[in-house]
């Protein structure tokens, strides 16, 4: 799992054997499984998620129900807002499948920064990266019907329809489970006519 790592990183930076060993002696790679719930609601946490394998979601809880806010495959890397913020959770972030998840903590992450200043670096681009895909895709959403948000989900991200419940994909786009199966049909009766 750790060339998994090694290999997202090589796009951004190149490490020598001290850092790649820095990096595996900070005991950060976890198998956690499905249904795990990572973080609650009210709860805070230094911890940052990066996934190897599987899937997590985050998700909020209003008057009673789940609304799932994302979700986060292979190579996809996570930060709570609320360990920027140093406040309370808003929201769950929970396992979807079984996972190989690295989890550093703010604490661990400042002390190899310091060590090796390209962590650094690699940390600035990343985020950076993920601030413009995210403002993108929030723009998407907002600006497109639920039946556009379903298509550009598979174009984008297909493998989700396989991965995720419906109720939590139906969530995710921002309609009820029932109005998901009616969209699939109306789209699949489209692609036949």
């Amino acid at each position: 799992m750790q060339n998994l790592l090694f290999d997202f990183i090589s796009k951004y930076v190149t490490l020598n054997e001290e850092e790649k060993n820095a990096l595996v002696s900070l005991d950060i790679f976890h198998s956690v499984k499905k249904g795990t719930i990572l973080l609650r609601e009210g709860q805070k946490t230094k911890e940052s998620f990066f996934v190897l394998k599987g899937c997590i979601r985050t998700y909020y809880m209003v008057d009673g129900e789940e609304k799932t806010a994302a979700f986060y495959t292979e190579m996809d890397a996570f930060t709570p807002p609320c360990v920027i913020s140093k406040t309370p959770s808003e929201y769950y972030v929970s396992c979807v499948e079984d996972s190989i998840l690295t989890i550093s903590n703010s604490d661990m992450e400042m002390e190899a920064n310091r060590k090796f200043p390209k962590f650094e670096t690699m940390c600035r681009i990343l985020s950076e990266e993920l601030l413009a895909k995210q403002r993108i895709d929030f723009d998407a959403f907002k600006t497109s019907s639920p039946e556009q948000r379903y298509l550009n989900l598979l174009e984008k991200r297909p493998d989700l329809i396989q991965r995720v419940p419906q109720h939590q994909l139906a969530s995710y786009l921002g309609i009820k489970p029932q109005s998901l199966s009616r969209l699939r049909a109306r789209i699949l009766e489209k692609s036949k006519a």
